[in-house]
């Protein structure tokens, strides 16, 4: 399923074009620069997302991955991507330009839970094997790149490599409960009734 299907929540595979973006130490500024946060909402993230490192010093757009590969779902990362501040504005930047799964080396461990909360899989692997994704997309452009969660695999073209899943994201994706909110809300009538029976909670008079 689709991280973006509404109907389901239950995520056990995601896939799509590849977008590369090599370098270690890729930090949270450099995902969704300190200057946007300022913004009160969401809504605009996709518009921030590697902002400065995707423009030239006049403005104008370079030759960032992000604007070679439009409409790519699959991000293939380096080691220790998302590091810095605890920003949740970065996988959500990511999130609303349209990336629906992550193949890594290794993430900040406070980057990796936004991403599940969000329905999104970090999945990793080895370096080599990383790198070799990365060549592939960069050769591939329109190519499918695969993450089966539930499997612990990822395909692309004719290859098909293992790679790790955080057992909390294997369990939260693919029994649909990575969406805290929604689940409280599916089970409203039960927190009602839990603070109904609470000592010190008065009811309405």
């Amino acid at each position: 399923m689709s991280a973006n299907d509404a109907d389901d929540q239950h995520i056990t595979d995601v896939s799509g074009t590849g977008v590369p973006i090599p370098g270690d130490d890729v930090d949270t500024d450099q995902i969704l620069p300190a200057k946007f946060m300022k913004e009160v909402t969401f809504d605009n993230m996709a518009d921030y997302l590697f902002y400065d490192a995707r423009r030239n010093d006049d403005g104008e757009f370079n030759d960032h991955p992000l604007n070679r590969f439009e409409g790519a779902s699959i991000a293939v990362v380096n080691s220790n991507f998302g590091c810095g501040s605890s920003r949740e504005h970065a996988p959500q930047a990511m999130m609303r330009w349209g990336i629906d799964g992550v193949v890594g080396e290794s993430y900040a461990e406070i980057f990796r839970d936004n991403c599940k909360s969000l329905g999104i899989p970090a999945v990793t692997t080895d370096h080599e094997t990383v790198v070799e994704v990365q060549e592939w997309i960069e050769a591939n452009p329109d190519g499918d790149v695969e993450i089966d969660v539930e499997g612990e695999t990822v395909t692309y073209g004719d290859t098909v490599i293992d790679v790790d899943v955080d057992d909390a994201m294997r369990e939260a994706l693919v029994e649909g409960i990575w969406d805290t909110t929604a689940l409280m809300y599916s089970n409203r009538s039960k927190v009602d009734d839990t603070v109904a029976d609470l000592p010190y909670v008065e009811g309405d008079d």
